[in-house]
């Protein structure tokens, strides 16, 4: 029997099948998200939210592309090979997944909590810093320069 029938085997439209899964969802009390109001800070009612999120499956199953999904896991794979022991160019060459990501599950690790290149990217990494001045500070020489096999020399007028 296909998704899109019912037991008696008709088919069902695309909106009944829509309306069916937002009723279950909202017959369930446990995937309601508390009240912003009843935290002193954004970061603590998101914390709260987040692990509201994580006890119900349907809930984050509907929030998470697979996309997402996948990306999880294949960071879930990163860090099981990095605390096995492997290398991070084995773990890339197993899973197709960047150095880049494999670094920052590691950094993870040590962190705690992970952040994209793009958030590091935002406090760690130097900005490129641009002089005011002349954009060669080398000394002037003086006298013609006369080229040799031992690199330039330069004589006196």
């Amino acid at each position: 029997m296909s998704e899109k029938q019912t037991s008696a085997g008709k088919p069902r439209n695309s909106t009944e099948l829509s309306l069916r899964g937002k009723k279950n969802l909202s017959n369930k009390k446990s995937v309601i998200i508390p009240s912003i109001d009843d935290y002193s800070s954004r970061q603590e009612w998101e914390e709260a939210s987040w692990q509201k999120i994580l006890e119900s499956k349907e809930l984050l199953q509907l929030l998470i592309t697979s996309h997402e999904r996948h990306n999880l896991v294949m960071r879930a794979a990163a860090l099981k090979g990095l605390t096995s022991g492997k290398s991070q160019r084995q773990i890339s060459k197993e899973f197709f997944l960047s150095l880049q990501t494999i670094s920052a599950v590691k950094k993870a690790m040590a962190e705690n909590n992970y952040r994209s290149y793009l958030e590091r990217s935002k406090k760690e990494r130097e900005k490129k810093k641009y002089s005011i001045g002349p954009a060669s500070a080398k000394p002037r020489r003086r006298g013609r320069p006369h080229r040799t096999k031992y690199g330039t020399i330069y004589l006196p007028y």
